[in-house]
């Protein structure tokens, strides 16, 4: 059985999936020779076999700049982002009342 979640890397995953291919699509052979799950091996031989090296990378994580995505997403992530501004006013706004509120009935106290 393959060690739980075995990091590999790139190189790795690479070299695996070379590996694989040379020895008839042995996953099963291949899996044991490296510990990692059989599994784990097919999706990598077929990544390789339709992507090339590129599609053994790991994209976890990875969000597009601006400069990467279409007009449209651009536009959602600046209302998004104008949504955000615009909530933390009125939150800024109700702070500043509520300090507003408390010094008058603070006042209104040490006169008594």
């Amino acid at each position: 059985m393959a060690e739980a979640n075995r990091k590999t890397t790139l190189a790795e995953r690479k070299e695996i999936a070379e590996y694989c291919i040379l020895h008839d699509k042995d996953y099963a052979g291949t899996a044991a020779h490296y510990d990692v799950s059989y599994s784990q091996v097919y999706r990598w031989v077929k990544k390789y076999l339709t992507s090339g090296e590129p599609g053994l990378a790991d994209n976890r994580g990875h969000h597009k700049t601006d400069d990467e995505v279409d007009e449209l997403e651009r536009l959602r992530r600046e209302n998004l982002r104008l949504k955000r501004e615009l909530k933390e006013q009125s939150m800024v706004v109700e702070l500043l009342k509520k300090a507003k509120e408390f010094e008058g009935s603070e006042a209104g106290q040490s006169t008594l």
